[in-house]
């Protein structure tokens, strides 16, 4: 997996890059109440918004981490945003994402680099 800044986590799967968010910003977010995704077969240009998450304490956005195209989303989340509490780094994902790129993930943040950042 890779890490982005903005506590999304990416995992590579050949030419699909699946995005969710980390344990660390769930927890930020707290109680999660609902959740806008993308639709498929959107074009994304990095930096994007493109997933809406809103919580007791806050609204937060999603950005595309890399260009590319939306091949799927996570519909479960729509109908029980609260995956995103309970499972943030596995049945919470957002969205896949065909990328033009996939090489462009060796500059985002491994495990170790990430654990520093929120340290």
């Amino acid at each position: 997996m890779k890490y982005t800044e903005d506590h999304e986590w990416l995992s590579l799967d050949g030419e699909i890059v699946t995005v969710g968010i980390t344990d660390y910003a769930a927890g930020q977010l707290g109680d999660v109440v609902f959740v806008e995704l993308p639709e498929p077969e959107t074009r994304v240009a990095k930096g994007d918004e493109i997933v809406v998450i809103e919580s007791v304490k806050a609204a937060s956005d999603i950005v595309a981490p890399l260009e590319g195209e939306i091949v799927e989303v996570n519909s479960a989340l729509v109908e029980n945003p609260a995956l995103v509490n309970e499972d943030p780094t596995g049945a919470a994902w957002f969205f896949k994402l065909k990328v033009d790129d996939p090489e462009a993930l060796d500059a985002f943040m491994d495990e170790d680099a990430y654990k520093e950042m929120v340290e």
